[in-house]
């Protein structure tokens, strides 16, 4: 199939009629792009940033790298690929995982088909033309037969909506929109709001240059150390050697990376081997931490030895008892997002580090100088919002697409996310989102998931051309039966008890819903292969 009207460079500059039109040109978009082509689609992907990678192209905040292992959170869908590229460290930074998406970008000659700095306003679909209309802020139209989006799950950055935030007169950052440039804070007073993931990756550096740093702490967070290094060219050989058996064991694990996983339960063994078990585990680092007894995140009492032996560090660690104690989460530990880190807990040791509880009493108001808690001012030059993303959802609903009728996704996700599979959505027909919610997504390495996504999609897309279909809709009793199932397994795990993005908890006003899939990524797998196998089960074709 061939493209009609190309516009050329970047932008829309007048109509475009392709067979998809893909909306991300991170991991996702470009793996679409690519895996369409080899089948003979025309493709036109629509990226907001002004090169590829996605997150990795938007969050270049001091410290920001993969908690999973830089050797598994690549592409395998090249075995050549694989070879070729080498990683340097055990967890890869932002910078060398930026330039692995721009290699792969240049290796398969991806560039001519993304439209950059080209950001998707609206999308709508012509029942009686059977395409979609995908509008965007370079004006022009583009139509398409299907509309892939590949946002991404952590893409929409969440900036509260403090009081005064406008009147401050100082620099003002956001972890996921920083500077390509970078920031210098040396000798500078700075503030950051948060303590999640991005927080905990970037206080200790900002720590290292800025003359004080405050940080302003809503809830604790869980972290486990990642003992990052340069990779051994030994161990790199011997993965190498033997790719495709570590991808295998890989698949077989819920998460998506191989690991070790002990199925034994946290309360079955001693005090003495239940600790040497947790040693072994922090010493090793990473997110293989969860997978020390089976029952982590099944039994509360289990949770709790994990939870009070992390506890237990960061009062070995940080000096000050009152800073530990508020350090200190007091719940589940798993249920929300585990976090990876590099001298985080230490960096509360220093002098110019000042810890501030702001769970009880919230930020007053944003000042012209800094802000303000419970009446007591606190001064700095720089304030950083590390305050996470709209999850999964805002990315899709900052875009008002509408499906069958008019209606919006925003009208129909008004009490939380609704899908079949995570990859269709029922009255919006020829519509696919890839890792959208209700699939595993962000509770597993998200490159095996996002390959699965983007090949289920298109052998769909190949099923419908070859059968002389051009309409594929998710049916309103499959959808109904997916959801059902998402928030019954949901109901299983202890993830679902605490408040946490993975719920929508971040951004006020969002509904409450467990929106990932937490039944792991072989069964999740195997359900998707079973509705393709049956004629793809669960969708109207036409």
């Amino acid at each position: 199939m061939t493209e009609r009207q190309s516009n050329g460079g970047n932008g829309a500059a007048g109509p475009v009629d392709v067979d998809v039109a893909v909306v991300g040109a991170g991991f996702a978009g470009m793996y679409m792009l690519h895996r369409l082509r080899g089948f003979g689609f025309s493709v036109r992907v629509l990226e907001a940033g002004g090169g590829v990678g996605g997150t990795w192209y938007w969050n270049r905040y001091p410290g920001a790298r993969c908690d999973v292992e830089s050797m598994q959170y690549s592409y395998q869908f090249s075995d050549a690929l694989q070879q070729d590229w080498e990683w340097s460290e055990r967890y890869a930074p932002q910078p060398e995982i930026l330039r692995y998406a721009e290699h792969v970008a240049d290796r398969f000659d991806l560039r001519r088909d993304i439209r950059f700095e080209t950001t998707v306003t609206a999308a709508r679909f012509d029942e009686d033309g059977r395409r979609w209309t995908v509008e965007t802020d370079a004006g022009g139209t583009l139509t398409a037969r299907y509309l892939v989006m590949a946002t991404g799950c952590l893409s929409a950055p969440n900036t509260p909506t403090f009081k005064g935030l406008d009147d401050f007169a100082g620099r003002r950052f956001h972890t996921g929109y920083w500077p390509p440039a970078g920031v210098d804070f040396t000798g500078r007073r700075v503030g950051v709001i948060g303590t999640g993931s991005s927080a905990v990756q970037s206080i200790p550096l900002i720590a290292e240059q800025a003359a004080h740093l405050h940080v302003f702490q809503r809830t604790p967070n869980y972290a486990v150390p990642a003992h990052n290094a340069p990779l051994d060219p030994e161990d790199v050989r011997r993965v190498k050697a033997d790719y495709a058996g570590l991808r295998a064991r890989a698949r077989a694990m819920p998460p998506a990376f191989d690991y070790v996983f002990n199925p034994r339960s946290a309360l079955e063994v001693s005090d003495d081997e239940r600790r040497r078990v947790y040693e072994a585990r922090w010493a090793d680092g990473g997110l293989g931490f969860m997978g020390a007894f089976g029952d982590l995140l099944l039994d509360e009492a289990a949770n709790e030895t994990a939870a009070a032996f992390v506890r237990g560090k960061i009062r070995e660690i940080v000096r000050d008892p009152a800073v530990a104690q508020r350090l200190s989460p007091d719940n589940v530990i798993g249920c929300k997002r585990l976090c990876v880190d590099t001298g985080y807990y230490a960096t509360y040791n220093r002098s110019n580090v000042t810890l501030v509880d702001v769970g009880e009493t919230p930020i007053d108001r944003i000042t012209a100088t800094g802000l303000a808690v419970a009446g007591r001012a606190y001064e700095f030059d720089d304030l950083v919002l590390a305050t996470g993303f709209d999850a999964m959802t805002g990315a899709l609903l900052r875009i008002d697409i509408a499906g069958r009728g008019g209606r919006r996704l925003q009208d129909k996700w008004h009490g939380g996310p609704r899908t079949y599979l995570g990859l269709a959505i029922a009255g919006f027909p020829n519509l696919f989102t890839i890792t959208g919610p209700g699939s595993p997504s962000v509770l597993t390495n998200m490159l095996p998931s996002i390959e699965q996504h983007v090949e289920w999609i298109a052998d769909c897309l190949v099923h419908q051309r070859d059968r002389g279909h051009d309409v594929i809709e998710a049916e309103t009793a499959a959808e109904d039966a997916w959801v059902q199932h998402v928030n019954d397994t949901a109901d299983l795990s202890l993830r679902s008890t605490c408040s946490s993005w993975y719920v929508g908890a971040n951004v006020p006003g969002k509904p409450r819903v467990f929106m990932p899939y937490i039944g792991g990524f072989p069964t999740y797998v195997d359900k998707c292969d079973t509705v393709a196998a049956n004629g793809y089960e669960g969708f109207a074709l036409a």
